[in-house]
């Protein structure tokens, strides 16, 4: 599969070829949204926290007696049903944290970025050099480009220049390419992609899985 490298005016200069296996999956909805919803769950600090009854201060005396008064029975006025009262089975702090296996990972990150491409939303350009960490710098950049609403920009390794540039702009982020997650590739409406970024991705989700011990001492 080919696709388009595009300089830095705009222009089409030349053609990638790129990973079948990588950039022309099909569309696995369930796989991409178990990945989608385990990467948001991840992002959750999960700090909320709700007093019980047992922590409001207060509420050590039975507010009237038992019985004769016509009203209903109460044993203290920090009852979850009173105002003020503590809160029953409310939230309490706790770990969101879920896994997901490599290949899953990797697989979820091939549809997403396959989607893409079929979609026409993935643009491929041959570097970044002329972004100097001005935003001027990135807007020139942008319209050259004719890339308009939310975009995605992969490095191949972290530059603090074209993050410096995107920084100030709302709808600009900027990855290195060993972060890329489906998440953030399928939120964005373009992806601008660097060549190195698009050979440092191929690399990552086509490298050999590590064999388990269990297998390497079967083996020995």
């Amino acid at each position: 599969m080919e696709i388009p490298v595009r300089n830095q005016n705009g222009d089409s200069i030349d053609t990638i070829n790129v990973d079948d296996a990588v950039f022309n999956v099909p569309m696995n909805q369930t796989l991409v949204h178990q990945a989608l919803v385990i990467y948001q769950a991840n992002q959750r600090q999960g700090t909320h926290s709700t007093r019980t009854r047992a922590e409001v201060s207060g509420g050590g005396r039975k507010p009237w007696i038992q019985k004769h008064t016509g009203r209903a029975r109460q044993g203290s006025i920090r009852s979850p049903q009173w105002r003020h009262g503590g809160i029953a089975f409310g939230p309490k702090p706790r770990d969101y944290r879920k896994s997901l296996p490599r290949a899953m990972r990797r697989n979820a990150l091939k549809c997403v970025m396959s989607e893409k491409i079929r979609q026409g939303g993935l643009v491929c350009i041959d570097s970044l050099d002329t972004l100097d960490g001005r935003t001027k710098s990135m807007k020139q950049l942008l319209a050259q480009l004719d890339i308009a609403g939310s975009v995605l920009i992969v490095t191949g390794t972290a530059e603090q220049d074209v993050a410096r540039a995107g920084g100030n702009l709302g709808q600009v982020w900027t990855l290195p390419s060993d972060l890329v997650n489906a998440n953030d590739v399928l939120k964005k409406r373009t992806v601008l992609i660097t060549v190195d970024a698009i050979q440092r991705i191929e690399e990552q989700c086509t490298a050999p899985r590590h064999r388990s011990r269990r297998a390497t001492s079967e083996v020995n």
